[in-house]
């Protein structure tokens, strides 16, 4: 019994790293297009999960910091082949994205980018997409006049003081509103979930959670070492970005572009070249710990950047249930994902609006970008493609 049982976990493993394989190969459109095509292949088409399942897991994923999708694609594989199917799992979805921007960052390496049409029309297409997210994040957080003011606030705050730690305290300072103003916000509940992870293992992966973000700023302050500095940058930037991928661009610009680590050109050009490539945004690390530190770094940084997301997802999932109940965490999850639009409108106008648009041309390719992707629904990949031509053709102009 026990060969057997051995033998249908490695058939487990092999499978499901085949799947998100091919997940990891065609997932194009972001967080929300890559929950689909979870839906479809684990749900429909598999049934490993049911609806309800999986609705569930995709609500704690809404709520928790990271990137939704990879926690997704990582608490199925948990509950399909306990951790070590989540890690199959994360391997499968995130390594084709990774190493295409790893081998992307290699041939930028000693090209003078700054002055390349085809750079400048990559950073036109990020321009395009992060316009997208916020319109359509700003319509769906902040509907009300109470979550437009946090908005406001968070977008003030971090427009005026560029500090990483302005916006920890914005994050801060939302939960406290989000929880004053929602706290009587009624919470759907559905019946219990079972997940096969002890409240013991998610304690220790919680706490280890927490105590890296304390650990490593300290380890950071009475070290030179520049592999621990930018291990601490990329693991704070995963473990406080609310709202998906876009959101972890104010971060890593913050980290990085200032103490001259990436220019702001590298770093631009990196981001419209990840909306070219399926999977997760969040392996735009990968490109910029390869330009930092060459294809350890990219591999490092990777590592740093979704490091938190698995300490959560492991971490809340035996205490979902008592969450998803508690009206309190509600109210503080919706001042948050408030803050996230405000947060991504300063982006938007620092570094990508104010060092990419500059002539009247400019706006107007940067707005058909915009409408191929908001209006006419093309690929991500057309947009990228689109882009980078068109830049060539207005240097020649």
């Amino acid at each position: 019994m026990e060969k057997r049982s051995s033998n249908y976990n490695i058939k487990s493993l092999i499978e499901l790293f085949l799947v998100s394989t091919r997940l990891g190969l065609t997932s194009f459109g972001g967080p929300i297009a890559h929950l689909g095509y979870f839906h479809e292949e684990y749900v429909r088409r598999r049934k490993w999960m049911d609806e309800k399942s999986y609705a569930d897991l995709v609500s704690l994923c809404q709520f928790l910091p990271g990137p939704a999708s990879s926690q997704v694609g990582i608490g199925i594989g948990v509950m399909r082949a306990g951790v070590l199917g989540g890690i199959i799992s994360f391997i499968g979805f995130t390594f084709p994205s990774v190493l295409a921007l790893i081998v992307f960052a290699l041939l930028l390496q000693g090209m003078d980018i700054a002055s390349a049409g085809w750079i400048h029309g990559l950073k036109l297409v990020a321009v395009a997409v992060v316009a997208h997210a916020v319109a359509g994040m700003a319509q769906k957080l902040t509907p009300d006049i109470q979550r437009r003011t946090i908005a406001l606030v968070a977008l003030v705050g971090t427009v005026l003081w560029q500090t990483a730690y302005t916006q920890v305290g914005v994050m801060i300072l939302a939960a406290l509103l989000g929880f004053i103003l929602y706290k009587k916000e009624g919470v759907e509940v559905g019946t219990a979930q079972a997940f096969p992870i002890s409240r013991r293992v998610g304690a220790i992966c919680l706490t280890l959670f927490f105590g890296l973000l304390i650990v490593l700023p300290l380890l950071r302050s009475i070290s030179s070492s520049h592999w621990i500095a930018m291990f601490d940058s990329f693991y704070r930037a995963g473990a406080l970005v609310f709202g998906g991928g876009h959101v972890v661009l104010p971060l890593l610009e913050r980290e990085f572009v200032p103490v001259g680590w990436v220019s702001a050109e590298t770093f631009l050009a990196g981001y419209g070249a990840t909306q070219a490539v399926p999977g997760p945004l969040f392996t735009f690390a990968a490109y910029l710990g390869t330009v930092m530190n060459g294809w350890q770094g990219g591999i490092v940084a990777t590592i740093a950047i979704f490091l938190p997301a698995f300490l959560l997802i492991l971490g809340t999932l035996p205490f979902w249930d008592a969450l998803r109940r508690s009206p309190n965490m509600k109210g503080i999850l919706m001042g948050v994902n408030a803050a996230v639009v405000g947060l991504l409108i300063a982006a938007f106008y620092h570094p990508i609006w104010t060092s990419t648009i500059q002539s009247t041309i400019d706006f107007a390719f940067a707005a058909i970008l915009f409408c191929m992707l908001a209006y006419w629904k093309l690929p991500p990949w057309v947009i990228v493609v689109t882009g980078a031509i068109g830049g060539v053709i207005l240097a020649s102009m």
